[in-house]
């Protein structure tokens, strides 16, 4: 009963409006009239405020009619012919539906609230003197040095100073081993410092920080309504109107046609605009909805909107990046091969070189591969320049060398040593060629294990009859491979970023809805092209932008369960529909044969809203 009242006023009012209907009931049973038709207006002001105040604010401000006219209008009417109980009860029940609805909303922005919990609203600015000055974590500027204690989150994104940290980054990514940090590393705003005090410098502005982000983008879906909630919204006011015609003709053809007399025929007009109203129906998408993005929120998925995650459930087919989708993303050097007549240290060097002016996973693996700390920089590369999707060139004196793919490398690929290189992808490695005036100095094999879940989440797609596609930049043996190992049903390798893009507007005309998954800048257009574009949360800060959907915690069976999340949010919106619609018609013949009165109209409409919304609510559980 807290949890219903905190933060929800409606809720208390409506319990207030319950007790002084009670009251007034005891009140007409000892006959103190007309003090209980004074008890019962009052419960009909104090509960119906909050919904009389909306729906005369859209009225006067929006010019928009909507279902909190109708039931005020409804609850005005039974009082005038002396049904002050009826008019009451109506007003306490709607009153409940709509303070559930508030309840709903409440609910759904946990996950905000216990993000914004985890980021300290203070932080210890360190001064260059040692001392430190407590100052509003907003109000950091990027370049700030910072303390943070012992067993303090970090207040915001920065780049570790210290020589070491553990950090304990199970808020961000799941795992509950907290990781080693060393100098110069990033840590991430809300995660723990596990270990002693530590100085970081501030990375980025309170707004740009991760979390930050994370929050607005779940504040952003709650307020984008999914297409269902969206057209049953657009309908309503039509509604309404036809309602406010519709009871009035209903009520001259019971009084003129059917011959009832006035008190029966408004009294019946009464229950009509009652049972007639939209109420359920207008909660059968939007509650449902909230409380699904919630779930998503707290098991690390945010959609930007709530009609991703309702049209997740409906796509045809869903098409992947390889490096850091479904692949762990962290290649590792298992084969450095020299031509024999060479130096191999003054290749090393260049590849060094080269490769430093690159932010693909490759050529970092490459780096730390070949202890690029420790060697000699006595020959200098000049020139250095990124061939997006190819590979880094650069020159040597008059010499010119490359590293990359073997189409952007080489020119003769028939040399034995050549040969052996392509060996190397038929065993589902990555292939560097590095040559010098287009003539094979070396090559680099890089293998990159399929990430955990990669085959199960796969093979769920499968089950689904949904199309699954591998979309890499890597060659073609080794895109294969890959796609073999976790089961795709096709492959297509060797695509630039552009090709990609263009890749997934083909793919969205043979298949109705396609959804992309991807990590990289290199992903963005085709993230942004797709359907429901769908980014690994430890991927850029571009291809999040791009994305409608973020698996902050970077587990693909994430998207396993966003997809039954998705099914199962159709399936109640649909059930909630054909409920609402039948319950609206069956009142309405049951009122015109005089079978029900108005409270039992109230109970079978309003309840109906309730049953709807409760329903609705189911969406907060976990999905097995």
């Amino acid at each position: 009963m807290t949890a219903l009242i905190k933060n929800n006023k409606p809720m208390l009012l409506t319990i207030i409006s319950g007790l002084l209907i009670i009251v007034g009931g005891m009140l007409s049973y000892n006959n103190q009239q007309p003090l209980d038709a004074f008890v019962y207006v009052t419960a009909f002001l104090i509960g119906g405020y909050f919904q009389a105040r909306v729906g005369f604010s859209d009225l006067l401000f929006k010019k928009k009619l909507n279902v909190d006219i109708l039931m005020v209008l409804a609850a005005i009417g039974a009082s005038v012919i002396g049904y002050w109980l009826e008019g009451a009860l109506l007003i306490f029940i709607f009153s409940l539906s709509g303070s559930l609805e508030v309840y709903t909303t409440n609910k759904s922005t946990d996950a905000i609230s216990k993000l914004m919990e985890l980021t300290p609203e203070t932080a210890l600015l360190l001064s260059e003197d040692g001392s430190t000055e407590e100052v509003a974590t907003k109000d950091l500027k990027v370049g700030n040095k910072l303390l943070v204690p012992k067993g303090s989150a970090f207040p915001i994104d920065g780049i570790l100073l210290s020589e070491y940290a553990l950090v304990d980054e199970a808020a961000i990514s799941g795992e509950s081993m907290a990781v080693n940090k060393a100098m110069k590393d990033e840590v991430i705003g809300g995660t723990i410092n596990v270990s002693r005090a530590v100085a970081i410098e501030v990375k980025a502005e309170y707004s740009d920080t991760l979390f930050a982000k994370i929050i607005r983008m779940v504040d952003e879906a709650q307020g984008t309504p999914s297409k269902t909630a969206t057209f049953i919204e657009s309908i309503e006011t039509r509604y309404v109107k036809i309602v406010l015609i519709f009871v009035p003709v209903m009520m001259l053809i019971f009084y003129y046609a059917l011959g009832w007399g006035f008190n029966e025929s408004f009294y019946r007009g009464m229950v009509l605009l009652t049972v007639a109203s939209p109420c359920a129906l207008m909660a059968s998408a939007s509650p449902a909805t909230l409380s699904a993005i919630s779930n998503g929120a707290k098991k690390g998925v945010l959609y930007k909107g709530g009609s991703f995650l309702e049209n997740f459930g409906q796509i045809d087919a869903i098409a992947f990046d390889k490096t850091g989708t479904l692949t762990q993303g962290s290649p590792k050097v298992t084969d450095v091969n020299y031509l024999k007549e060479i130096n191999q240290e003054t290749v090393v060097q260049v590849i060094v070189q080269l490769e430093r002016i690159s932010s693909h996973p490759l050529a970092q693996a490459v780096i730390d591969h070949l202890n690029a700390s420790e060697m000699k920089h006595d020959i200098k590369v000049t020139e250095i320049n990124e061939v997006e999707g190819h590979g880094v060139e650069g020159y040597v004196d008059e010499d010119h060398w490359k590293i990359g793919k073997k189409e952007f490398t080489v020119k003769d690929d028939t040399s034995a040593f050549a040969l052996s290189a392509n060996e190397k992808q038929t065993e589902g490695k990555t292939v560097l060629y590095v040559t010098k005036n287009d003539q094979l100095m070396s090559f680099i094999a890089l293998l990159d294990l399929p990430a955990p879940g990669a085959k199960e989440m796969i093979d769920y797609f499968k089950s689904q009859g949904i199309y699954t596609i591998l979309i890499t930049g890597d060659n073609e043996a080794t895109g294969q491979a890959i796609g073999k190992t976790v089961g795709v049903d096709e492959v297509k390798a060797n695509c630039l970023p552009v090709e990609k893009a263009t890749l997934i507007l083909d793919l969205k005309e043979k298949y109705e809805t396609i959804v992309m998954v991807g990590d990289g800048i290199n992903d963005a257009p085709a993230l942004a092209n797709a359907s429901i574009g769908i980014a690994m949360g430890a991927g850029t800060d571009l291809a999040m932008d791009a994305a409608d959907v973020v698996l902050v915690k970077n587990e693909l069976e994430q998207l396993t369960y966003s997809h039954k999340l998705s099914k199962r949010l159709n399936r109640i919106i649909m059930q909630n529909v054909v409920f609402s619609i039948s319950v609206i018609l069956f009142l309405i013949v049951v009122n015109v044969l005089q079978l029900i009165n108005l409270p039992l109209g109230v109970i079978g409409h309003e309840g109906s809203t309730i049953l709807v919304i409760l329903n609705g609510l189911r969406l907060l559980r976990p999905i097995k």
